[in-house]
């Protein structure tokens, strides 16, 4: 009995150190650098900023995030790759800069035409997209912690825009990937260049219109200064942030930090999408005082958009079996949700 006593004080002690321990690693701080392309006072980059100090907050002040505004430390195609090799530690830009290294990250940065809100979107995520998203991530020494995503962007043009045969000829500023291949389709002269030269172009008359960002975004970057129309409500395009850390650094996080990531983006998705319906609604009242024609396409027009982005979704989904996993899970969860007969 004395031996037995003996032996079980022993294991107590272990355990007691081993709790210990274990709680001494899960409370160390853990200093982050992230990189966003946003800049601080815009809707996404004022998010990013939240996040950070939710985290802060959620995890008792042990993950200590510091995030770098308009790209201050590399270019913004640079960051997931700099953050990979552990230059930074995070990435707060979204896969569709990353399109080059795999195809199948054009299906976790914008599926064009494909969804109509940014809920359906971040349902597809929580029914399992996350999960399938990090099969590609970890392949590149990075871990997706969560996304976010702001209203449909909406199109800017000089020329009327009021439906799909208006696009013949048209010619604009795109991103590249996926949405100059559809608009190529349907007879637009996609002109790829950076974010930055979107207004510099137009007003020289280099391009026509433009493919920016969400109507709010665009009025504050002047556009309607020159652009007399824009599609709204935006159905094309509707970007992913991304919120990817150094798998080691994920990895070497308690699980307690982890939820603590988690979320806080979880806490800030939606106030992404008040704040940029709010946002939306507030200038287009505003434009449309000021004489800027919004055009809100038919249904007929939306859904002969819909059916050349498919053409190209499965173009895509060609290209590498991750971007074949991800066509097939984007397809079966709309289709399962009715977003796509």
């Amino acid at each position: 009995m004395k031996k037995l006593r003996k032996t079980l004080a022993a294991l107590a002690t272990t355990s007691f150190m081993a709790f210990t321990a274990t709680h001494a690693i899960a409370d160390e701080t853990v200093p982050l650098q992230f990189q966003t392309h946003h800049n601080a006072s815009s809707l996404q980059g004022s998010a990013l900023l939240r996040f950070a100090e939710l985290t802060k907050e959620y995890s008792n002040n042990t993950v200590l995030i510091e995030m770098h505004t308009s790209s201050s430390v590399v270019n913004s195609n640079e960051a997931f790759e700099a953050s990979s090799m552990g230059i930074i530690d995070g990435d707060a830009t979204g896969a569709g800069y990353i399109t080059g290294k795999n195809p199948a990250f054009q299906f976790y940065g914008d599926i064009m035409g494909g969804y109509s809100t940014p809920e359906q979107l971040l349902g597809w995520y929580k029914d399992g997209g996350l999960d399938l998203a990090n099969e590609l991530y970890h392949k590149y020494g990075m871990h997706l912690v969560g996304v976010f995503i702001a209203t449909p962007e909406s199109l800017s043009s000089i020329s009327p825009l009021a439906g799909i045969d208006d696009l013949k000829g048209w010619k604009f500023r795109s991103p590249p990937g996926m949405e100059s291949e559809i608009f190529q389709k349907l007879g637009a002269g996609p002109v790829v260049m950076p974010f930055g030269e979107v207004f510099t172009a137009m007003s020289a008359g280099t391009v026509s219109g433009a493919d920016a960002s969400t109507l709010a975004v665009n009025k504050k970057l002047g556009l309607y200064d020159i652009a007399k129309y824009a599609t709204h409500p935006g159905f094309h395009s509707m970007p992913i942030e991304h919120i990817a850390l150094n798998l080691e650094k994920w990895n070497a996080l308690s699980p307690s930090q982890q939820k603590a990531m988690e979320d806080a983006i979880a806490t800030i998705a939606p106030e992404v999408i008040a704040e940029s319906t709010k946002l939306d609604e507030e200038a287009a009242q505003e434009l449309k005082a000021a004489g800027i024609t919004l055009e809100d396409w038919s249904n007929e027009d939306r859904l002969a958009f819909r059916k050349a982005a498919q053409k190209v979704w499965a173009d895509w989904a060609t290209r590498s079996p991750e971007a074949k996993a991800a066509y097939d899970a984007h397809i079966a969860y709309m289709k399962k949700n009715g977003i796509l007969e």
